[in-house]
Order: structure tokens, then sequence, then C-alpha cells
């Protein structure tokens, strides 16, 4: 996959949001009412399975991402009695859907940046997306949406597959421009992420969701190209591992720290750049104490402060990477000083706190193999590893796994 540049993918999503702050101000000033939907309309004039693919909503918590003026999310909440928040960037057309539905049951209105949403807001039980995916740079979006679904939730989304020229699909994750029209002549240039369904479900597979089915939707009209593509995923129950790279790590990195800091709030949890969700930790420096290398990566990492004094070991973890044997030491950090925050030159960065009920999926595998040993009950995958305790995992007798393998917790 190639990702695009940092600056090229913030500069289109912020020529989208300009672009549809501009275009629900055109139909503000044209105040010309859409008539309401009896059903979901996924592809282009209506095409697609309507409300049936998303099963029963009786009561669950969904979100429409990109909502535009709320008439899907109003549908929903009013049909089926679901709890719906529905998000849009544009100021313009939340106006137009708080005139319209801003007293309805069941339905709440919200202006906002669709990731900073995902990132805040508790997690739902079905999100759905209509041709909204494909505005905003997967490699910022997917991993909020990811946590932003609870274990065992569904993602529906619609993806433009072929523009109405007959444009197809790309193999890179870069954006292109593509032209809107608008009711009523004219037109505005957006930019979209438009990419084969096999490199979308490798970037959903990336962030720990497994894509189920994919349907082609095509417009009815005679001459007219345009086709999409209708994506149903689920986020697996059971959280995901997987190591950060393929490449073994060099031998003096073989041995390693990753700490467990529990609060109020939950886990302490940040963001590798390559992508997968870890404790704070890092490698064993010469003449240092284990607890020592804690408290140091600790405070490199996150800003937080703590003593060696307050560092439990937990045990040893032993496993093989690419021939090289990795030990990694997992310890307890009982207390500490101040407010995690993103260090200059680290490579791990967006620390937050994760409930223990609702933990993120692509754990680096590190830190999945020293949750399990900290807690046997938490349901993480993780490849085998050799456990040696030092002291008594959270909640009782030492665990004490088979000879084979840690990793076999709730099995």
């Amino acid at each position: 996959m190639t990702a695009p540049d940092g600056a090229g993918a913030a500069d289109a999503e912020q020529v989208n949001a300009e672009m549809w702050h501009a275009y629900g101000a055109h139909h503000l000033g044209r105040a010309m009412p859409l008539p309401e939907v009896d059903g979901i309309d996924w592809g282009p004039s209506g095409t697609g399975p309507g409300d049936g693919v998303l099963g029963d909503l009786t009561g669950l918590r969904m979100l429409d991402l990109g909502c535009g003026p709320g008439r899907h999310a109003a549908h929903l909440a009013r049909t089926h009695r679901a709890a719906v928040d529905a998000v849009d960037v544009s100021p313009t057309q939340i106006d137009r859907a708080r005139a319209r539905y801003g007293d309805l049951p069941g339905l709440r209105l919200i202006q906002a940046d669709a990731v900073a949403h995902l990132r805040a807001s508790a997690p739902y039980d079905v999100i759905y997306s209509l041709s909204a995916v494909h505005f905003i740079d997967p490699h910022r979006l997917l991993p909020a949406l990811s946590a932003a679904l609870k274990p065992g939730g569904r993602l529906y989304f619609t993806v433009l597959h072929t523009n109405s020229s007959g444009h197809g699909p790309s193999s890179e994750v870069t954006p292109r421009p593509e032209i809107l029209r608008l009711a009523g002549g004219g037109e505005l240039t957006v930019h979209m992420w438009v990419l084969t369904p096999e490199l979308w479900t490798e970037l959903l597979a990336h962030h720990g969701l497994r894509v189920e089915e994919v349907t082609a939707l095509d417009a009815p009209e005679d001459g007219n190209q345009a086709s999409y593509r209708l994506l149903q995923v689920r986020r697996p129950a059971r959280i995901t591992s997987r190591p950060r790279t393929a490449q073994p790590p060099v031998a003096h990195a073989a041995a390693g720290v990753g700490a467990v800091l529990v609060g109020p709030r939950g886990l302490l949890l940040g963001r590798h750049r390559r992508g997968t969700v870890e404790l704070p930790g890092g490698t064993v420096e010469p003449g240092e104490s284990l607890e020592e290398t804690v408290v140091r990566e600790l405070a490199e990492e996150t800003g937080l402060h703590a003593d060696p004094a307050d560092v439990r070991l937990l045990g040893m973890l032993l496993d093989r990477v690419g021939g090289v044997v990795r030990i990694t030491f997992g310890a307890l950090v009982t207390r500490w000083r101040g407010e995690p925050a993103d260090q200059p030159g680290e490579r791990v960065g967006d620390w937050g706190w994760w409930p223990l009920d609702a933990l993120p999926p692509s754990l680096f595998e590190c830190s999945a193999q020293i949750l399990t040993a900290w807690r046997p009950d938490l349901p993480i995958d993780h490849p085998p590893a050799r456990f040696t305790p030092f002291a008594q995992p959270h909640g009782g007798e030492p665990h004490r796994p088979g000879p084979d393998a840690l990793g076999q917790a709730g099995k």
C-alpha cells in the first residue's frame, strides 16, 4: 500500500469540508425541501438492498457518518426505534437537518469532524455511511472507526468504484479530484479516495475489521457508468492483535518492557505511527534495572513520572521473531504523576484511557501478551509465548499457562 503524503491528505480533506459547506449553502439558498425517504438509498438512484441489510435495529445505538441533511438518520430513528447520532462536518448541512428534524425523538444531530467525533464518542452497535467514507483519508478514518465500534459491531458504507465517465478505482491510497454537480446548475470539485474493494478490504483488516460482503451498485441509467460498492463489515467479538511489522527485531533490541497503568478512566494505551495500539514501554538499556527501564520509558513516551519502587514486575514472556529470541517483561505501575501527552520525537502517541471491556483491536502483540499475563480473563488473541510469573496476576493465584503457550485466555 502507498500512504498519501500527510499534507496532501490534509489539504484534500480541507477542500472537501469547504466544498460541503458550499454545497449546503447552495441548497439552503434554493429552499427546496427534499422528499422523505422510506428506505436507505445505498447506491445511485436508490439502488441497493434498502434497510433489510441492517437487520433488527430496535434499541441499538447507531451512527450516520456524513449524514448531510439527515433524511436517512431520521428515517431509521422514526421507523426502527433506534437511537441515531448523525454527524456531518458541514455547518450548513447540519442547519438543514436541524431545521427539519431538530425535534425528532431518538435523533441527535452533530456538527463535527468525523474522526474527532469517533474518537470522543462511546462505542456504537452499528455505523453506516452513504457515500461519505471516500471523502476522508483512510489512514486517519479507519483506526477511529474501528475503535468506535463495539466488539461484534457492524459497519456498512458505500464508496465510489467507477465514476460516470468510466474512470475506475485505484490500487494506491491517494485522493483524486472528482466533480460534484449542483442541482440547478454549477459544479464543485472534491477530492476522493476511490480505491479497489481489495484495497479497502486490506486497509480494514489492518485495523481489525473483517469485510463480510461487497455488493456492486450500478447506476440504472443508460450511458451512466457510475458504480458504487457497498461494504458490509464487522468488528470481531474478540480483540485482534498483530505484529507491528514482519521484520524481526535486531539482536540488541530483544529485551524490552511493557507497562500496565490502570486508573479510574481505564487502561493507558497509545498508537504507534505504524498503526498498532500498545502499552508504554521499550528497550532495556545497559546498566538499568527493569524497574528503571519502565520509569524511563514511561517518561520518554508519555511524560508521566513514576518511581521504581512503584513498579511491580509481573513476569517474563519469551517468544521468537525471525529466529531472534525476544524477552519481554510485563510490569504494573501502581502510582504515577502527571497526565499522559505526546512527546516530541517519539513513535507512539495519541495516548488515551480505554475501558477494559472496550479495548481497541490491532494491539501490538507484546502488549497483548502482557495484558493476558496480567488479566488472563481478557478476550485477546495473540501469538503464543511462554510466561514465567514473578508476581500474582490480577485477581488471584499466579497464572500458570501450559508448557506450550500463553494466549489461549478464554478458550
